[in-house]
């Protein structure tokens, strides 16, 4: 059993989560003797503002991470946008892998590939954001005996991600985002010590993730479900009995994510539906139009009845849609 210090800090948020951080990071020691790691979802080809307003917040520099460069003490690393951000060694790495809940970078790559590397020197943290990301990556830092922390969901903006790593696992802390600052300086100067081994799932999907282990058979993942993945349409297979899913190229969605996401294409096709329907009633009256232009009126019948059908149900869907979640309204 090697003996090390819990010198590695990992951080997600998501949704409400600029907030957090800026408070997190404001009480942070300018000697804080560990390394940061921060992912944001952000959008992929949207320049994060991120570093510059975590290093006006507080006494340590933050950047922008860069692929290879060294894991120093007492600085910020924060995702690049479109890409995700691991831990790799004793050095930051980047990588263009598949998304993970829709998102890249991803908050599960981040705290799995933590766990793996520096195993219970690590603590994860998890901030205010919306549906499951992180909690996964929560578990496996737990599992290599590092140290979580979850911001209290009452002080969160978004509550989801906190009260779902709370449901999943035991927190050793839960605080207000303005006070775990004051706690990572106490956490990273214990020693820890590394007992446990990496599970076999956890490091298959840290590759996944970096970039490797391309076309991923089913049997390799596991068990197919019924369900497409929402990115490719490929098949998803259960992976963790079922509370999770890859696909064969390696997109990764937890139940929720995977919930939410087909949600939203349901949204997108009745949309277009709707185009469909619009489009092909003024097609048909204009066709009516034309053939009342040329005395056929037989054929101003056939394409009126057509176009009054496609308006009727175009009214019928756009209620739908008017409707549509409606029981996620407060």
């Amino acid at each position: 059993m090697s003996r090390q210090l819990r010198d590695v800090v990992v951080v997600g948020a998501s949704a409400g989560g600029v907030e957090a951080l800026r408070q997190l990071v404001a009480s942070l020691p300018a000697d804080l003797p560990a390394s940061v790691l921060v992912v944001l979802h952000v959008p992929a080809f949207t320049p994060s503002a991120l570093p510059s307003i975590l290093g006006r917040a507080g006494r340590l520099p933050a950047a922008t991470a860069r692929h290879g460069e060294p894991l120093r003490h007492g600085r910020i690393y924060v995702a690049r946008p479109g890409h995700h951000l691991l831990v790799d060694d004793d050095a930051v790495a980047l990588s263009r892998g598949p998304t993970e809940n829709g998102h890249r970078p991803g908050i599960d790559v981040l705290f799995r590939s933590a766990a793996i590397a520096r195993g219970a020197a690590v603590t994860g943290v998890l901030l205010s954001g919306m549906l499951d990301d992180g909690v996964a990556g929560m578990r496996a830092i737990a599992g290599r005996g590092g140290r979580t922390i979850v911001q209290d969901p009452d002080d969160a903006m978004y509550p989801a991600m906190p009260r779902n790593a709370m449901l999943a696992l035991e927190p050793n802390h839960v605080l207000p985002a303005a006070d775990i600052g004051k706690t990572l300086a106490k956490l990273v100067v214990e020693e820890a010590e590394t007992r446990f081994a990496t599970p076999e799932m956890v490091t298959w999907e840290n590759g996944v993730a970096a970039g490797g282990f391309q076309s991923l058979g089913a049997e390799t993942m596991g068990v197919p479900s019924e369900f497409s993945c929402p990115d490719c349409h490929g098949v998803l297979a259960h992976i963790e009995g079922g509370d999770r899913y890859r696909c064969r190229v390696g997109h990764a969605w937890t139940a929720e994510a995977l919930f939410t996401a087909q949600d939203s294409g349901i949204e997108r096709a009745l949309w277009a539906a709707l185009r469909a329907l619009e489009e092909k009633a003024a097609l048909a009256l204009r066709m009516a139009n034309r053939a009342r232009e040329r005395g056929n009126e037989h054929a101003v019948t056939r394409y009126t009845d057509r176009a009054r059908e496609a308006e009727n149900a175009s009214k019928v869907l756009r209620d739908q849609i008017a409707g549509h979640g409606e029981d996620d309204q407060p």
